[in-house]
């Protein structure tokens, strides 16, 4: 579950390499980017739920901290986590 500075978030678009366009749950597009730790071991597609986190000094981009699985994003929906996001 989110903490008081992350978010749930949608991959609209993978734009190479550690990039990606997300839509997250407040309504803005962000520009996403999967950190090292992440980046050769989970593998971030179109229409994934992810967990989020803005940067203070510049709100138009976003760091991914964590891709669910799709039984984990159905579970979110199910349990109205995520009624704001369509993926």
């Amino acid at each position: 579950m989110p903490t008081s500075d992350e978010m749930f978030a949608v991959v609209t678009e993978h734009l190479g390499g550690n990039h990606v366009r997300i839509r997250c749950e407040d309504g803005e597009t962000r520009l996403g980017r999967i950190p090292g730790r992440m980046k050769f071991r989970t593998w971030i597609n179109e229409d994934d739920i992810v967990l989020a986190e803005p940067w203070d000094w510049q709100d138009e981009k976003a760091n991914i901290e964590w891709r669910y699985k799709g039984q984990d994003a159905d579970q979110l929906r199910s349990e109205g986590h995520i009624d704001s996001l369509t993926a």
